[in-house]
């Protein structure tokens, strides 16, 4: 899972670099004197093509980076469920500290002597 995760990361870089080579190649061609119209539109749409798939690509795995760090249930971790069995062996350690403190409170209290 986790490779596949990176083998994402990795064709998204390679996306923005045709970005960023188409979105080059678009200006160089605009910088001319005359255009020539069909690069253009071929260059444009693949730079449009790209931004979208980097940008979905990207939503995933913020969607995913996103689950893993609110603790949120997600394939394969087991993150959530040792996160909330640490709370309750914190809430149970919590009563059992309160219930000694009022144990000893009813102790004096009940106590004849004082």
């Amino acid at each position: 899972m986790a490779n596949d995760r990176l083998r994402a990361l990795e064709e998204v870089e390679k996306e923005i670099a045709l970005v960023l080579q188409s979105a080059g190649t678009i200006v160089l061609e605009l910088s001319k004197e005359k255009a020539n119209a069909s690069l253009l539109d071929r260059q444009l749409n693949q730079f449009q093509t790209s931004i979208n798939r980097v940008e979905s690509e990207l939503s995933s795995q913020i969607r995913y980076l996103t689950q893993v760090a609110t603790g949120q249930p997600h394939e394969g971790s087991t993150y959530s469920a040792r996160k909330d069995c640490q709370m309750a062996l914190n809430r149970a350690e919590y009563a059992r500290v309160k219930l000694g403190e009022l144990g000893r409170t009813c102790e004096i209290m009940l106590d004849p002597q004082t």
